[in-house]
């Protein structure tokens, strides 16, 4: 296997992790809408997530300045083509950040009723957007013989992207709820397993279009392994959480992220982004990756300093995972 096939994998994995962590991150932040009846239980929700939501973020990060080192005419392409939905991503993830920070900054009702807005709003684009953006790098785009991208922001809202979108929000929702279940205590955790439900029968409806369309239109043999595994996830992972399991119903739902995202990838490769005007545009592992000895010295960096990032990760996870109710929140800062 070449290095760049190597760094395809490794940003696959990124992406990956990404959407597993911040999947639920993002669940929990839509659900303060959804489930919480009143301040308390929002800050309970919120509370689930504080330790770790940035923590979630460097994903993100990782798996950006990977694909800007490793595949720079993928990163130039994407983010030139991708360029509105991108930034309106980015500024919901800077407005999330100051949401979760200065939510709690003043007493007043305004105030904190604002800010948990901006929570809830900055939880669901992404969501979205991140489902849209995907479904548009697999499905291909216009991209001439440059390797740049000659198409329009509306070029990006056709019908197999905006299924997409639809597959990330309500699996990211049902991967929220199942985690609200899995930290919390009391009614709000009964409530988490009922909306959990819900949602999950919606998740598991558009995600099996958007997979069977994939499958048909690009899969292969291990494309369908991944579906397989994605669907049958998603079903063992409702059935755990009307059986109360939630630590089962949680790694499930996990379980799907991680196949459906798999199954794109192995989709894709060994296009990294396929020209829909013609297939010898298209970029590849090949023709977009760096040169052997950045790629040599990329890897070296990742096998350092990966481990530590992972076991510093686990471990604050480890800290904070006991459950956390109503009766937890001080009475000073629950309103």
């Amino acid at each position: 296997m070449e290095l760049h096939d190597v760094w395809f994998v490794l940003i696959a994995v990124l992406w990956t992790g990404y959407f597993f962590l911040e999947g639920f991150d993002f669940g929990v932040g839509i659900l303060t809408k959804l489930l919480a009846r009143n301040r308390p239980e929002k800050r309970v929700l919120i509370n689930t997530i504080g330790p770790v939501w940035d923590g979630n973020e460097v994903w993100l990060l990782t798996a950006g300045g990977a694909t800007f080192a490793a595949f720079p005419e993928w990163y130039a392409t994407l983010f030139s083509g991708f360029y509105l939905p991108l930034l309106i991503i980015l500024v919901s993830l800077i407005v999330r950040g100051v949401a979760f920070e200065y939510r709690a900054k003043r007493p007043e009702e305004k105030w904190q009723r604002n800010w948990e807005s901006a929570i809830f709003w900055s939880s669901l684009i992404p969501a979205f957007l991140w489902g849209v953006a995907f479904g548009n790098i697999v499905r291909g785009v216009k991209i001439d013989q440059d390797f740049e991208y000659v198409g329009n922001v509306w070029d990006l809202l056709n019908p197999y992207a905006l299924i997409g979108g639809l597959v990330t929000l309500t699996l990211f929702t049902f991967h929220g709820a199942v985690f609200v279940a899995l930290k919390t205590v009391g009614d709000i955790r009964e409530r988490a397993r009922k909306l959990a439900l819900q949602v999950g029968l919606a998740a598991a409806v558009v995600a099996l279009v958007f997979l069977l369309w994939t499958q048909i239109d690009s899969g292969d043999g291990g494309s369908l392994v991944a579906l397989v595994v994605a669907v049958a996830a998603l079903v063992a992972a409702l059935v755990a959480n009307q059986a109360g399991r939630d630590g089962w119903a949680f790694a499930l739902s996990g379980v799907t992220i991680v196949a459906a995202v798999a199954m794109l990838f192995l989709t894709l490769f060994p296009n990294v982004m396929p020209s829909s005007l013609n297939d010898e545009w298209s970029l590849t592992v090949t023709n977009a990756s760096s040169s052997p000895y950045t790629l040599k010295i990329m890897t070296w960096c990742a096998a350092i300093a990966t481990p530590i990032v992972l076991l510093y990760q686990s471990w604050t996870y480890w800290v904070f995972r006991k459950r956390i109710g109503t009766q937890h929140i001080a009475a000073d800062i629950a309103h």
